[in-house]
């Protein structure tokens, strides 16, 4: 049971809700929404959110987001040993602070997956304190469950408590689209246009090939007409031929009876 005269103190183990967002949803956490379900209408006393230092989230941006949403910011650097191997974890910070304030609390809300808090759960509820947990469903330790007196699964309203990469690309997919639609619209509107003024010029192609023909037509009928009108030439020259003298061949002085020739003596 839950009223609005509880006091409520938040534990936000930064680095399990990260990666569980990122692994489970490929997505971020949107922590203003889960802190306003861990309140859930009481009384805030403090809000705490540990972080580990690391080159997967950008630092300085992501710490003032937190800050304004109303966190308290504790950040440590990662350790890096000499054999290559890391750790980085709050989880005996997270324990010291909740014992600190348990007895100015009502509620302690622990955001994390991790099973190795179910004693300190279990410690905080012997003090007399309410002990709920938000988490993944899908990625939290069982043990953590049973230790809890409320246990909230984001996994029922991820959409809510997580931010997708697809949402912040959504209003850029829909603007390609609408570009791609404007192309295809004015490729449609240019291919018209250039249909309708190809129409025209295949009508005078056609009108050229049949001028083209009437001349071939009267190309190949001029050639008789030219015919018909050499007929009566050569007929004016034939007669023409007949009409003018022949002229005759110079007589033979042989037969010439004018002249006789004069025989041999």
């Amino acid at each position: 049971m839950t009223n609005k005269e509880q006091r409520v103190g938040v534990f936000v183990d930064v680095q399990n809700l990260y990666y569980s967002a990122k692994y489970l949803y490929n997505a971020k956490v949107n922590f203003s929404n889960i802190l306003k379900r861990a309140v859930n209408g009481r009384k805030l006393i403090r809000a705490f959110a540990y972080v580990i230092k690391t080159e997967a989230m950008k630092e300085k941006t992501f710490f003032e987001a937190l800050e304004k949403i109303g966190f308290e910011i504790k950040a440590k650097d990662l350790q890096i040993f000499h054999g290559g191997a890391k750790k980085g974890d709050w989880d005996v910070g997270i324990s010291m602070d909740v014992i600190r304030m348990a007895p100015k609390l009502d509620t302690i809300v622990l955001i994390s997956g991790d099973g190795d808090y179910k004693e300190l759960l279990e410690y905080a509820k012997a003090l007399g304190c309410r002990a709920e947990v938000i988490a993944f469903g899908r990625s939290a330790s069982s043990r953590i469950k049973e230790a809890t007196d409320e246990f909230i699964d984001l996994d029922k309203q991820r959409r809510k408590y997580t931010i997708s990469g697809s949402r912040r690309s959504s209003g850029r997919s829909s603007s390609s689209r609408s570009g791609s639609s404007s192309g295809k619209s004015s490729s449609k509107g240019s291919g018209s246009s250039s249909g309708s003024s190809q129409k025209p010029a295949s009508k005078s192609t056609d009108s050229n090939t049949q001028e083209s023909s009437g001349k071939a037509e009267s190309s190949s009928k001029s050639p008789g007409s030219k015919r018909s009108s050499q007929k009566p030439a050569s007929k004016s020259t034939a007669s023409n031929a007949q009409e003018s003298p022949v002229p005759k061949a110079p007589p033979n002085p042989a037969s010439s009876p004018e002249k006789p020739m004069p025989k041999p003596k």
